[in-house]
């Protein structure tokens, strides 16, 4: 009995051994069949995520310089533009100034011939007043100190003046 018992360990160790080895069969092939193509897949789809982002990220930076150079064209333009208003401001300013200095002289033009007008105006108004003065006073003293032939002699010669246009 003993060999009866020594073949059914031996049975026994190489149906373990057997077991064993078709266990490791079947995880091999099944390592092979679904986790080396799911692990392949997962690579794959993060080989794609990573080339993704890394075109992203080009992208990105490619879109980052174009901004950076329209920033600076912007910069640029700005300055420009202070440039040209500073420059404008300046030209409306002197033209401003000329406008204001051409009317300030038209004005005090005009103000000094207004001036010269009442000027001449005034003495006129005194000359008058001074004739008017003196035409009164001479009323007064000369009828004392003229006679009437003397008045008719002085008329008379008037008169022919002013008929010959001498007057």
């Amino acid at each position: 009995m003993e060999s009866n018992n020594s073949f059914f360990v031996q049975v026994a160790l190489w149906s373990q051994i057997a077991g064993a080895i078709a266990f490791l069969v079947v995880l091999v092939v099944m390592f092979l069949k679904y986790l080396i193509p799911a692990v392949d897949a997962n690579e794959k789809a993060r080989n794609a995520q990573i080339a993704d982002a890394e075109a992203r990220r080009t992208r990105m930076q490619t879109e980052v310089a174009k901004a950076r150079g329209e920033i600076e064209a912007a910069d640029r333009d700005a300055a420009e533009i202070r440039s040209r208003v500073k420059h404008a401001t300046e030209l409306d300013r002197a033209h401003a100034l000329d406008e204001a200095n051409a009317e300030g002289a038209r004005i005090v033009r005009n103000a000094e011939g207004e001036l010269e007008r009442s000027r001449l105006a005034a003495r006129d108004r005194l000359r008058i007043e001074f004739i008017e003065k003196a035409l009164a006073k001479a009323r007064m003293q000369a009828s004392g100190r003229v006679s009437d032939a003397t008045n008719k002699e002085l008329v008379d010669a008037t008169v022919d003046d002013l008929a010959r246009g001498r007057g």
